[in-house]
């Protein structure tokens, strides 16, 4: 059961409550870093990196922070782990340090890292924080991905950088082309997470009057011996 609560934790963030395209989070660095593919990776890997890091501290803090300062003091621990990747991104990687400019130390203010510390990594312990943490950041980064394949090839006909196919629209690397996509992939997500809903819902229960009081997972309308019965309604 550990294990499957674990799983949970890690790909909630993927699919179903992807911080992008469902929770509608972190939208200024998306349309920003995704006119190529590898701007879009090094943002994505280093929100993750942030992510996992204050959700642990944050995490291991969540007892000893004062209610009342605990804003200021998740904001100063991910500043701080802002501040790591930065310079070891300068070090390592000072083409997409150049690229991503002014939104990799911005990511100090990313509403995503802030709303996991807030929300999850204050109330939890060290590991299903830092599960949640990579769970955010890989669907995060898989969003971020998307967009920047799609108009990194569409806008200058390249992906990371090796020409593909001759035709360039530009207008997919310019804002309006960025917010087309964003919103072409949202729609996606949300096509794949009411699939997914209404598999859930679709149960061999469903229609049965004793379905919100019948305790036999077993049950099967067909089979159900109160699915033709009438139930009185409540009156108390």
């Amino acid at each position: 059961m550990a294990t499957k609560s674990y799983m949970q934790e890690f790909t909630k963030g993927i699919i179903k409550e992807n911080p992008v395209l469902c929770l509608v989070l972190g939208t200024c660095p998306t349309l920003a870093v995704t006119t190529s593919a590898s701007n879009a990776i090094g943002m994505g890997v280093a929100a993750t990196a942030v992510l996992m890091c204050s959700n642990a501290v944050i995490s291991m803090l969540r007892k000893v922070i004062p209610d009342k300062v605990r804003i200021p003091a998740y904001i100063t621990i991910i500043a701080g782990f802002v501040t790591i990747v930065q310079m070891i991104v300068k070090a390592f990687a000072p083409t997409i340090n150049d690229s991503l400019g002014i939104f990799l130390p911005l990511i100090v203010v990313n509403c995503i890292i802030l709303g996991r510390a807030e929300m999850y990594a204050s109330k939890n312990p060290v590991f299903p924080s830092i599960l949640d943490g990579l769970g955010m950041g890989v669907g995060f980064t898989a969003a971020l991905l998307c967009m920047g394949i799609i108009r990194e090839l569409l806008g200058s006909g390249t992906v990371f950088g090796v020409q593909l196919i001759p035709v360039q629209i530009l207008i997919f690397i310019l804002p309006p082309g960025g917010f087309f996509v964003f919103g072409m992939l949202i729609a996606i997500a949300n096509k794949l997470n009411s699939k997914a809903g209404k598999k859930v819902v679709d149960s061999p229960c469903q229609g049965c009057p004793m379905s919100k009081t019948c305790k036999s997972f077993a049950c099967e309308k067909e089979n159900c011996e109160n699915s033709d019965k009438e139930v009185a309604p409540d009156v108390s």
